[in-house]
């Protein structure tokens, strides 16, 4: 018998009338950081995943994009997804040139699984970090994926918490190619913009510039909260004005 996957009951339904932000985007604007959530009868969610999302398929995410005004967007492989990118590859092939993908993979998948997801659009894989969403990958396995993928010029995403930095500087350091990392590493805002945990991460960026980051996601960093996010403003300034061409930014959708 097949998993009835319930939705977390503290999952947000979608705002039934969204407001245009007034800031108008300029030309090419690429959303760098959002997701798709099955839908689950044609994607199932992954038996190993932390929690059930609602479902938020490419249509919605499309949408998303021509309402803000966004001209393409970076598909990230989510967590509750696990390893299977189906969703994640279907809703690249529908986007056409305005789409590309992060995929998240074994380390021992074929060439050939490869090839076809960066005929899709994929141009990157995910390294993720974070105790509570995914369960620990052995580092071996993902230094053999970062050597693989090479061939296929695709880049690095990693997704850890600023209080795991530390441990993971060396490897980090050693990855080839361009490593981007996820919200800002993660920092914990309210200790401020001059902890040590999150100077570690600006001097990870000073020394090497191969990699770049994604200010992304203040609705969960912030503790100040909505409307504005004071809080991780300071952040994202701090990284901004430190390396202005080394930023990315999404809208974490959905």
């Amino acid at each position: 018998m097949s998993e009835i996957q319930v939705t977390d009951a503290d999952w947000l339904d979608f705002h039934p009338n969204p407001k245009k932000p007034d800031f108008v985007l300029p030309a090419g604007a690429v959303d760098a950081h959002c997701h798709v959530f099955g839908p689950r009868d044609a994607f199932p969610f992954a038996p190993e995943r932390k929690y059930t999302p609602c479902d938020a398929g490419k249509d919605k995410l499309f949408e998303l994009r021509d309402f803000l005004g966004f001209s393409r967007n970076v598909i990230v492989q989510a967590t509750c997804h696990g390893k299977d990118n189906a969703a994640m590859v279907d809703a690249c092939r529908a986007g056409g040139d305005l789409a590309r993908g992060v995929a998240s993979v074994r380390h021992d998948i074929s060439r050939e699984e490869l090839a076809e997801m960066d005929a899709a659009g994929v141009r990157g894989v995910r390294f993720n970090f974070v105790k509570r969403l995914v369960d620990a990958t052995p580092r071996e396995h993902f230094v053999e994926v970062a050597e693989r993928i090479q061939e296929f010029g695709w880049s690095i995403v990693v997704y850890f918490e600023a209080q795991d930095l530390a441990d993971l500087v060396p490897f980090l350091e050693s990855l080839p190619g361009i490593i981007v990392v996820d919200h800002m590493g993660r920092p914990d805002v309210s200790k401020g913009v001059d902890h040590p945990d999150f100077q570690r991460f600006i001097k990870l960026m000073a020394e090497n510039d191969n990699i770049w980051t994604k200010v992304t996601c203040p609705e969960r960093l912030s503790v100040s909260g909505p409307p504005h996010y004071d809080d991780v403003v300071t952040f994202a300034r701090a990284i901004v004005d430190r390396f202005p061409d080394r930023v990315l930014w999404g809208t974490d959708w959905p």
